[in-house]
């Protein structure tokens, strides 16, 4: 998925996306050790997508930050 339709979700949705990306990881990692894995890039992928979703989460949290500062002053 990319950063910019991720932009577009909200945080629980994005929550959402980011345990379910985690689960298939963890699911992934045990094809490896029973070495039944049959793609590595996929691993590498569903890294960077947990990468991404963490990034525009961020990205919020700050935004939602300065929101707040810049109204107190």
């Amino acid at each position: 998925m990319k950063a910019s339709q991720m932009r577009d979700m909200s945080r629980e949705d994005l929550a959402l996306e980011e345990a379910a990306l985690r689960e298939q990881l963890f699911k992934l990692r045990f094809q490896t050790a029973t070495g039944q894995l049959e793609s590595a890039s996929r691993m590498r992928s569903v890294r960077k997508d947990i990468a991404r979703v963490r990034t525009v989460l961020r990205e919020m949290a700050q935004a939602e930050k300065e929101k707040i500062q810049g109204a107190g002053k």
